[in-house]
């Protein structure tokens, strides 16, 4: 006999479902206010319902966020608890009578189901405390590239409607080309300024190439000769620029300040040396992996690794129909993870760009031998922290 437990998470409010896991009859049904007094009356609702139908396995749909304070007492009570992923819970639900209307109340019943019918579910660790920090700080910096990539967006957008020159010769992602867009916009203000002010300007953004400073003072004094015209509402619009470079000069200072916590927290990391020493995992992309999976062992094998970042084919099978095609599901960050440093090993590590060229000559694309790249890599990553070992060349360029 056993006992499952489904946990529809929420904000405010999460919904439990609590059913015998051989006949699957609903022992209780309820809202649980996602608070510690709450979460512990749930927990020894939990406990008495073991005594009468055994041990109890808890699902829930979110990990982290606004299911940590049930996650950490759950866990802390030693309840075993697995994660059941919200595609799977869609899923699960629509094959149900009337499936297409979603309801807490349901979906806690479905993700209880799951539980009982399931073996193949993650079973959720405790968090370790440095894991949680870098899942913080990852998160936060991806935040940061988020804003400034909109920023520099929105400042082409609006330079080019004004002064479509200056557009073309400024980098606005550069520390150089924002600093000058803080003061200087219109043609007629760089006119005014001369070379020698636009110069003077972005010296004092400091730690900028004097080569950098010359070429981009070159060019918008070129550009600026070039445009007379006032476009209609130049100055709201310079406005604007001028303040959001002001805003993307404090985000490169804030993307500074966070890589270097992340750069704190990776010396104290057990596992970060080892990572790093895969070429292609640099500070960030160690930082990324380790906030999505905290290691690697609640994965058995590399396999179960790949499968998890989408990175393992998937075979169809129907009659005597048989192929395998490429997963569209998994963890899109994990897998990007794993793409990003694939790519950057190929220009950086002999073995990985010799593994590379062979499936170019077999005759896959760029991207598909990228993609068989970094499938190899999730195996060699994951015998690296299962034995304890440092990256060995031998392991990719041995591969099949």
């Amino acid at each position: 006999m056993s006992l499952a437990v489904g946990i529809d998470v929420a904000k405010q409010t999460h919904w439990a479902a609590i059913k015998s896991g051989e006949a699957g009859q609903v022992v209780a049904s309820h809202a649980v206010d996602n608070t510690p007094q709450a979460i512990a009356e749930l927990i020894a609702e939990i406990r008495v319902a073991e005594a009468g139908h055994g041990p109890a396995t808890v699902g829930i749909d979110i990990l982290g966020g606004i299911a940590a304070l049930a996650e950490a007492m759950l866990l802390a009570e030693g309840l075993r608890v697995v994660h059941v992923p919200g595609l799977a819970v869609n899923r699960a639900r629509r094959a149900t009578t009337g499936g297409e209307h979603k309801s807490d109340p349901k979906d806690a019943a479905v993700i209880a189901d799951q539980v009982r019918l399931r073996r193949d579910l993650r079973t959720v660790e405790p968090a370790r405390e440095i894991d949680v920090e870098l899942r913080l700080l990852a998160g936060r910096r991806s935040e940061i590239v988020a804003d400034q990539t909109r920023r520099a967006q929105r400042i082409r957008d609006l330079l080019v409607s004004i002064f479509p020159g200056l557009e073309r010769a400024v980098d606005v992602t550069g520390k150089a080309g924002l600093h000058l867009l803080t003061r200087y916009v219109t043609p007629a203000e760089i006119r005014r300024a001369g070379k020698a002010r636009l110069t003077a300007h972005q010296r004092r953004a400091g730690r900028v190439k004097d080569t950098t400073i010359d070429a981009l003072a070159s060019a918008a004094t070129a550009a600026a000769q070039a445009q007379r015209i006032t476009v209609p509402a130049e100055a709201v619009a310079a406005s604007l620029i001028r303040s959001l470079a002001g805003e993307a000069l404090a985000g490169r200072d804030q993307l500074a300040a966070i890589d270097k916590q992340i750069a704190e927290v990776l010396t104290r990391h057990p596992d970060a040396a080892l990572i790093r020493s895969l070429p292609g995992m640099g500070a960030t992309l160690t930082a990324e992996f380790l906030a999505l999976t905290g290691g690697t062992s609640r994965f058995t094998d590399g396999d179960h690794l790949a499968a998890a970042a989408g990175l393992a084919p998937v075979l169809k099978q129907s009659g005597k129909i048989r192929y395998l095609q490429r997963a569209t599901a998994g963890d899109k960050a994990l897998k990007r993870v794993f793409y990003q440093s694939a790519f950057i090993a190929t220009s950086c590590d002999p073995a990985s760009r010799t593994y590379y060229r062979r499936k170019r000559a077999e005759g896959k694309t760029h991207h598909q031998a990228v993609l068989a790249l970094a499938r190899r890599r999730v195996n060699v990553l994951h015998a690296m922290l299962r034995n304890q070992t440092p990256y060995n060349a031998v392991h990719v360029s041995t591969a099949a």
